[in-house]
């Protein structure tokens, strides 16, 4: 029998999940290590060689350890399940003319599904992955997810969306450590090739970050529909011609193909229209917005006439103090104690207490 239980470690073959793995095994539980294949970079079209999560070597390397230190390894296909979820979704929020957060959709609603299923079919108790974020729980009995220890790698912007029992059974052991610390601690255990290996920041099915390129493969038709429409002022003044509305995101800058003799940002898209609104920085201000889909973590609602929180709009967002209230059980007003930029349709906002995440939903619309 083993000390703390059995536990299902999502196994990506990088460094973050390996430590995991490892922290879990040294503690004392009966580690059992998967590793999911979300993506076939083969069909994807991209100009980047494969790597990541989904490669053929990140899935040698996850097997390898748990070879190495005794434990069993699975891969699992999970590549239905996410592509009718994820990249579905993905294309249909920029057809929108909303930027969509496809991590966050994966991590709430595919990762952990698939994750908890595998975890009861194998007798697991717990389910652990390689978050930089930290879990707690109140006096009430409520769990909510709390920032990581290391600011410049914290993760729970992402994590808005688990549900209670998600976080009961899920043990994050890197929460506490920070990036160097964990490579510190791969290299002390004989792995120096693992802790010198470098990080992936791509979306997992767009290696080569080019979204646009990936939309123009899901859509072979797509740019002959979008193309000609008009750039227009905040004023509504026609300023020129652009490639298609679902090629640009708010707060873009570069890129737009026109020389105005100052800086211009995307402030608005209008998928009906194909209109594309430009406008000087000070146009993207915004001074509240509506959330939607959204999930409470630490109170099981908020009182009729609302709390403060900081809330973040997008992940490196330092966060804003704001009044939340509360419109339906997934349904809030914020309303912004500062001005905000960029506020963007599609992304998330997550709503903090000091630490504590309070809840998160999408973006439906600023003001």
């Amino acid at each position: 029998m083993s000390k703390h239980g059995r536990v299902l470690v999502a196994m990506s073959g990088g460094i973050d999940s390996t430590v995991t793995a490892m922290i879990l095994h040294e503690q004392g539980y009966e580690v059992v290590g998967i590793t999911m294949k979300t993506w076939d970079y083969a069909n994807s079209g991209g100009s980047k060689k494969e790597t990541g999560c989904c490669s053929l070597d990140s899935i040698n390397d996850a097997r390898k350890v748990a070879v190495d230190m005794g434990f069993p390894h699975f891969i699992i296909d999970i590549r239905d399940e996410f592509g009718d979820h994820v990249i579905d979704n993905f294309v249909d929020e920029y057809m929108a003319g909303r930027t969509p957060n496809p991590c966050v959709l994966c991590n709430t609603h595919i990762k952990w599904s698939a994750l908890l299923k595998r975890a009861d079919a194998m007798d697991c108790e717990f389910i652990a992955t390689g978050h930089y974020a930290q879990l707690n729980q109140t006096d009430a009995g409520r769990w909510h997810v709390r920032k990581s220890a290391d600011d410049n790698k914290d993760q729970s912007y992402v994590l808005w969306g688990l549900s209670q029992e998600c976080m009961a059974r899920s043990r994050f052991p890197l929460g506490h450590m920070t990036k160097p610390e964990v490579r510190q601690l791969a290299y002390d255990w004989g792995h120096e090739e693992l802790s010198k290996k470098a990080e992936s920041f791509e979306i997992c099915f767009v290696p080569d970050n080019d979204y646009r390129g990936f939309l123009k493969r899901r859509l072979p038709d797509l740019e002959a529909k979008v193309a000609g429409g008009d750039f227009v002022s905040v004023d509504g003044k026609k300023l020129g011609k652009h490639a298609g509305y679902p090629f640009y995101t708010i707060g873009q800058r570069k890129g737009l193909g026109i020389a105005f003799g100052e800086p211009m940002y995307v402030t608005k898209i209008d998928a009906a229209t194909n209109q594309v609104t430009l406008g000087r920085v000070e146009d993207l201000v915004r001074n509240g917005m509506m959330v939607g889909g959204a999930t409470l973590q630490k109170y099981a609602e908020l009182p009729a006439e609302g709390m403060e929180f900081t809330t973040k709009v997008r992940y490196k967002d330092s966060g804003t103090l704001s009044l939340v209230e509360q419109i339906s059980p997934d349904r809030f007003a914020v309303d912004f104690f500062a001005d905000v930029r960029g506020v963007a349709p599609g992304q998330s906002a997550v709503f903090y207490e000091g630490d504590d995440v309070v809840g998160g939903g999408l973006i439906h619309a600023s003001r």
